[in-house]
């Protein structure tokens, strides 16, 4: 009766997000004392869990899975639980385990608690801590439900080494083709950039910066710092940035460790939307952005002066630390 984990892969590789929802599982299992079974899902690096407290990875591979639908990876995922007796089953806060945990609490008859922060505070009964009131608040939740399925929120937890050796075992699902009544027609990924959902610092920004040509700079200082790069929705409205680049509540949530907006005011819906990310800083010539209010540091200044100073600094630093 092992605590289940679902893995999500990009091209056979494990995210973030699935070595850090391992770590989470590995705390749940040691304080209920069982271990921790993964699934994955046409993975090629599956032993490499074992570094995060799984001791078994049950691997679906099956061609038909190598585009994400809900359904059917809802099912592998519910048929795994059932093979391992699991009553306990962690996913990320990722678009797509958010979209399949409403299914898969369906067929399992499972309690389904989202945005969890942190390991259980109880296992009998079993309550967790999770936001509220778009990140606004905190509620103790207790989970009733003999399954219970676990969505922890990005960057919540953290990534946490706990060495087992996982024992790799191919895992036959049944995939029914009436689970693909829904089907992908193209997908479009970021290729070469740290993604939103992915990353630990985030550079955003808005109408501030008057126009498209001026993103320039706002790309070049998240390459130094290793960052996505994001927009506000009007910017994505205007067509001046991708509207995959769109973050707020309604358009990507971010929960980074880092998060910088440039010329954005700081609308409830933007705010909403990125109050989940640990350190946020803005830059704004208008001291009166509701920003400011919610942000950790401020700058108060044009960020065409600003920008390129900081990015000026940030190189100094890296060239004298290199």
């Amino acid at each position: 009766m092992s605590v289940l984990v679902y893995t999500e892969t990009d091209k056979g590789k494990f995210k973030k997000n699935a070595l850090e929802v391992a770590s989470y599982a590995s705390e749940i299992a040691t304080q209920i004392g069982t271990s921790v079974t993964a699934i994955s899902i046409n993975a090629t690096d599956n032993a490499s869990l074992g570094a995060y407290g799984v001791e078994k990875v049950l691997n679906v591979s099956d061609s038909k899975l190598d585009t994400f639908n809900a359904k059917a990876y809802a099912n592998c995922i519910a048929q795994a639980a059932e093979a391992e007796g699991a009553k306990v089953i962690v996913v990320s806060s990722s678009a797509d385990s958010k979209f399949l945990s409403g299914i898969l609490a369906a067929k399992l008859n499972a309690g389904y608690v989202s945005n969890v922060v942190a390991a259980p505070e109880s296992t009998t009964p079993f309550v967790v801590k999770r936001t509220a009131f778009s990140n606004k608040g905190f509620a103790h939740t207790e989970v009733s439900s003999e399954i219970k399925i676990i969505g922890l929120s990005n960057n919540a937890f953290g990534i946490i080494e706990n060495s087992k050796t996982a024992a790799v075992e191919d895992f036959s699902a049944s995939v029914n083709d009436s689970d693909f009544g829904t089907k992908s027609i193209e997908v479009d990924k970021v290729i070469g950039k740290a993604t939103i959902a992915d990353a630990d610092i985030v550079v955003s920004a808005g109408r501030g910066l008057k126009g498209p040509e001026n993103w320039g700079m706002v790309e070049e200082l998240a390459d130094i710092l290793g960052a996505a790069t994001a927009c506000s929705k009007p910017v994505s409205d205007l067509g001046w940035r991708p509207h995959g680049e769109h973050v707020g509540q309604t358009g990507k949530p971010v929960a980074s460790n880092l998060y910088i907006a440039i010329g954005i005011s700081g609308a409830i819906q933007h705010l909403a939307g990125v109050s989940s990310s640990k350190t946020k800083v803005v830059i704004n010539n208008d001291p009166e952005a509701p920003f400011f209010k919610a942000a950790d540091y401020g700058i108060v200044g044009d960020a065409f002066e600003v920008v390129p100073e900081l990015i000026e600094k940030l190189k100094e630093f890296k060239a004298q630390n290199a």
